[in-house]
C-alpha cells in the first residue's frame, strides 16, 4: 500500500512538470522507490555582441546567344570583380565559388516557345571581415560586374565569439541554478552537485532585407553597411542532486 501511495505521488508530481511551459522536473522517487533523485531545470544566458564579419554572395547573371559567349563573358566579369575584392583587402581564402550554373532561357509567350539564349550564373561566396570598409568593398566589386552583377544573402556573423559564450554560459548557469535552488527549497530538500549538463547554442541577428540594401547601394554614393547587433543564447539542460 506505501510503495502505491508513493508511485501515486511521483506521478502527481510527474503530470504537474509536464502541464507548464518550462522544462522542471523534480522526481522525488526513484524508479526502484528509493529517495529524490533529482531536479531537472532549464536555463538561457543572453549576450548582445556587435557583429565582426560580414558573409555576402557576389557574382554574375549574363544571358547570351550561345553558350561559349555566355560563359566566356561571365567569367571574365567574375575574374572582375575577385580582382576588385582582392584589391581592396579580401584575402584569398575568405572567397569561395558559391554557385555556377548554365542553362537555356525561353520566351513562352507565344504559341510556341522560342530560344532566347543561355543563362551563366557564376557567384562566389565572401567574407569581409572589415567592418568599417564593407561598403567600399561592395561597391567595387559591383562596379566591376557592371549590369550583370547579382548581390545575395546578406548575413552578420561575430566569429571572435569566445568571450560572449563564456559570458552567455554564466548567465544560463546562474538562471538554472536559481530555478534549482529554489524549487528545493520550496520542497524542504537540500540541493546537491549538478550530475548532467547539456548546452545548446544560437545566434538571433535582425534580418537584412534584399529590397532596403538595394536600395541604398542605388541612392547613395558610398554603399551604407550597417551590422548592428547579434545575440548570442546559450541554453542548459542541468540535473542537480538532491541531498
Amino acid at each position: 500500500m506505501r510503495k502505491l501511495l508513493a508511485l501515486v505521488a511521483a506521478g502527481a508530481l510527474l503530470l504537474a512538470a509536464c502541464g507548464s511551459g518550462e522544462q522542471t522536473l523534480v522526481s522525488p522517487a526513484g524508479a526502484d522507490g528509493n529517495t529524490a533523485s533529482g531536479i531537472n531545470v532549464s536555463g538561457q544566458g543572453k549576450v548582445t555582441g556587435k557583429p565582426d564579419t560580414l558573409t555576402v554572395s557576389l557574382g554574375v547573371s549574363v544571358l547570351r546567344p550561345t553558350v561559349d559567349r555566355a560563359t566566356g563573358d561571365a567569367a571574365n566579369l567574375a575574374t572582375a570583380i575577385i580582382d576588385a575584392l582582392k584589391a581592396n583587402g579580401v584575402a584569398e581564402e575568405d572567397i569561395q565559388t558559391a554557385n555556377y550554373t548554365i542553362y537555356p532561357e525561353y520566351d513562352w509567350s507565344g504559341e510556341q516557345q522560342r530560344l532566347l539564349g543561355y543563362r551563366v550564373n557564376n557567384e562566389v561566396r565572401v567574407k569581409i571581415r572589415n567592418m568599417d570598409n564593407a561598403g567600399a568593398v561592395i561597391d567595387a566589386a559591383t562596379t566591376a560586374g557592371g549590369d550583370a552583377t547579382v548581390v545575395n544573402n546578406l548575413a552578420f556573423s561575430i566569429e571572435d565569439n569566445a568571450e560572449l559564450l563564456q559570458m552567455a554560459r554564466t548567465a544560463a548557469w546562474a538562471n538554472a541554478e536559481g530555478k534549482a535552488r529554489q524549487l528545493a527549497q520550496l520542497a524542504g530538500l537540500e540541493l546537491g552537485a549538478a550530475i548532467s549538463i547539456t548546452e545548446s547554442i544560437s545566434y538571433d541577428t535582425p534580418p537584412i532585407y534584399y529590397e532596403r540594401a538595394m536600395a541604398a547601394m542605388e541612392d547613395a554614393a558610398a554603399t551604407p553597411i550597417e551590422s548592428g547587433t547579434q545575440d548570442v543564447i546559450v541554453n542548459i539542460q542541468v540535473t542537480f542532486r538532491i541531498g
